[in-house]
């Protein structure tokens, strides 16, 4: 056993300047146990590093070879995660600190097929050719924290229409004599029916049924008269912003009612022609199952 143990510490000291795919790093790079290459400009070490979740706000550019700019560099904000492939940069990004800078050289078909959504690889790049992303971090945040950042400058860019989302809303909770608490971000939430009390996590993928109306009563749509509730990956922002955060709250079988104000819903420009700008959105919903 002890013979078979250094046969392998050996191999591995034989591949540490390899990638998963045999490549050897380039010059002034070292590489990740995925296979990721990096080299670090400007590296805090003391500082906190993100987690997974997190909201980045980087400057990022990407260019193939040296000459082939694919992203000029430019402020971006992404929320990190788990890398999804061999050489995600999302691995490279957990790597940095606010301040830090560096540089990632990336598997080329992979990440046009996983970041850029490309059925495959372009025709003028081939499997050799050098993609690298030149990265530097700003800032970071937990997304709540992010969240609640954005809803505040809309909030402020828009104070009477925010002013007067608020009075309609009031109103309408003292004429139907509604007792409901706001969360941090402003939605309201009232359970009509308990649930078995599993709660579904980011990322489960959740069947919904609802009836969604404006304040004064307008039905604009309904799974229920269409016989088939909505299916959706939960926090992923595949629904307004309202629904991640409130069907958080429920439970398999609960039922109840969501009061999303406009910057949680369709914001200052409204949806379909039937949802107009700054609408307060009232939802009956049931989590059918997740």
């Amino acid at each position: 056993m002890k013979k078979a143990f250094l046969i392998v510490s050996a191999l591995c000291v034989m591949l540490s300047g390899l990638t998963g795919c045999g490549k050897k790093a380039p010059e002034g790079y070292k590489a990740t146990k995925n296979g990721l290459f990096y080299k670090f400009y400007v590296c805090d070490k003391d500082a906190a590093l993100p987690e997974v979740g997190y909201v980045i706000d980087l400057t990022l550019a990407c260019s193939i070879n040296d000459t082939n700019v694919i992203i000029p560099p430019a402020k971006n904000i992404i929320q990190l995660m788990e890398p999804s492939f061999t050489t995600d940069f999302m691995e490279g990004i957990a790597m940095m600190h606010i301040g830090d800078s560096a540089s990632f050289i990336v598997n080329i078909d992979s990440t046009f097929v996983n970041v850029f959504m490309a059925p495959k690889l372009p025709e003028e790049f081939n499997s050799t050719d050098v993609m690298r992303f030149d990265i530097k971090i700003n800032d970071f945040y937990p997304q709540s924290e992010y969240k609640l950042k954005m809803i505040e400058a809309v909030k402020q860019h828009y104070p009477e229409e925010t002013a007067r989302a608020k009075e309609e809303l009031d109103a309408y909770f003292a004429e139907h004599n509604i007792d409901a608490k706001p969360t941090s971000t402003g939605l309201y939430y009232v359970m009509t029916q308990e649930g078995n009390g599993e709660m579904p996590e980011v990322g489960s993928n959740v069947k919904v049924h609802y009836t969604g109306k404006l304040i004064d009563g307008t039905v604009f749509d309904s799974s229920i008269e269409r016989g088939e509730p909505i299916d959706f990956p939960l926090g992923m922002g595949r629904v307004i912003a309202g629904w991640d955060e409130g069907i958080m709250l429920m439970s398999k079988g609960e039922k109840g009612v969501l009061y999303i104000p406009y910057y949680l819903g369709y914001g200052d420009r409204g949806a379909g022609g039937v949802i107009p700008p700054f609408a307060t959105l009232i939802f009956d919903v049931e989590l059918v199952d997740f």
